[in-house]
């Protein structure tokens, strides 16, 4: 595929707050600011959305100033802006990008699934030849995305996402909605995964995915690679 000037959408969550338990999340920085970065190096144009537009909450445990992309995109004002100021999903119209790359964060995990924005813009971008992309819990976008034919995007599909060893890890599996591996699956989902927090980025067509925070700039460095053909 070749998409040479293709514009990117970034999609991030707007929910800030984990399940029932009261403590905030929302998206997880690294997430944004590493696939970011292997885009716009690469020449590629970058945009922000989230679900409902305007300033996107961060989960404040990956706001890591030692990590070299947090603080340059940090303290690069256009850049910054971005996530200060997102797109709201409903306002894009999806035929001006070459691919959509879906951001984690445990956020997502409540807005992304069923969120007919999502659906539309994931399913126009793919259908038109462009590509998808989702690292972390970001897949969990994918996990309502339906082609014109009804089939899920995912079915057949080699994937990968956070998995439920991860989850459990983390000791939130009681608190999120739905496991992610095993959603994946269930929507037919070929599911790949690396031992816990091991990078771990699987190509599948004009189908990226990302397992884990570990996976987030590979995930920038092969979209780059996809639309550049």
């Amino acid at each position: 595929m070749t998409r040479t000037g293709a514009k990117v959408l970034i999609v991030v969550t707007s929910h800030d707050r984990l399940g029932d338990t009261g403590k905030p999340t929302g998206y997880y920085l690294p997430e944004v600011t590493h696939p970011y970065y292997a885009l716009a190096d690469a020449g590629l144009e970058v945009e922000i959305a989230s679900p409902a537009g305007g300033e996107a909450p961060m989960d404040r445990s990956s706001r890591d100033l030692g990590d070299p992309a947090n603080a340059r995109f940090l303290d690069t004002p256009a850049d910054r802006d971005k996530l200060v100021a997102t797109r709201r999903l409903a306002d894009i119209d999806p035929s001006g990008y070459g691919a959509v790359l879906f951001a984690g964060g445990h956020g997502t995990m409540w807005d992304f699934p069923g969120n007919p924005d999502i659906q539309r813009v994931a399913s126009a971008i793919f259908e038109a030849g462009g590509a998808v992309a989702a690292v972390c819990h970001g897949p969990a976008a994918l996990v309502d995305v339906t082609l014109p034919s009804g089939e899920h995007l995912v079915r057949g599909r080699r994937v990968t996402g956070f998995s439920d060893a991860e989850e459990e890890a983390a000791e939130l599996t009681a608190v999120v909605p739905f496991l992610l591996e095993r959603r994946l699956v269930d929507r037919g989902g070929r599911y790949e995964k690396a031992p816990l927090w091991q990078e771990k980025v699987v190509v599948d067509g004009r189908l990226v995915t990302g397992q884990n925070p570990a996976s987030a700039a590979g995930v920038g460095r092969a979209l780059a690679a996809l639309l550049a053909g």
